[in-house]
């Protein structure tokens, strides 16, 4: 393959830079795990969230010509 190649990503040229220190915990902040109780709420709500379709947004009843 020549240099001129046209299907080069160039994104992927350079490795991936390092990330931020600030990207890492240093020991504390440990999460807490969920309760059954907690885990069955989620679940229940995640359920009825898959099921309710997602509200329309209302549509003006007029049209243009009257509205003006």
């Amino acid at each position: 393959m020549s240099s001129t190649d046209r299907n080069v990503d160039h994104a992927l040229a350079y490795p991936e830079p390092p990330a931020s220190p600030l990207w890492h915990r240093h020991g504390g902040a440990t999460t807490r795990p969920l309760t059954p109780a907690e885990q069955k709420r989620n679940c229940e709500l995640l359920v009825l969230a898959q099921r309710t379709p997602r509200p329309r947004t209302p549509r003006p009843t007029e049209t243009m010509a009257e509205a003006s």
